[in-house]
């Protein structure tokens, strides 16, 4: 029978919501925003919520892409 706290192979370092929050520089309210519309997956441990701070980070952070413009300093002469 599979180990119900074992999640995909492997236990996850599950934090509180606050803990998370403060790691992340976001809302406790944000954070069950996304939880609730699916985008973070919470795990209830009795009548706590918490969730995994690595799968945060992943759903979470997003890499701005930026474009430099080169800017030419020949003016043609």
């Amino acid at each position: 029978m599979a180990d119900r706290n074992n999640v995909e192979g492997r236990n996850p370092p599950l934090v509180s919501l606050a803990t998370a929050a403060e790691s992340l520089g976001v809302s406790v309210k944000t954070l069950r925003r996304r939880i609730s519309d699916g985008t973070v997956r919470g795990y209830r441990v009795g009548r706590l919520i918490r969730v995994d701070l690595d799968e945060l980070r992943g759903a979470l952070l997003v890499e701005i892409q930026t474009t430099k413009r080169v800017v030419s300093t020949d003016a043609g002469y």
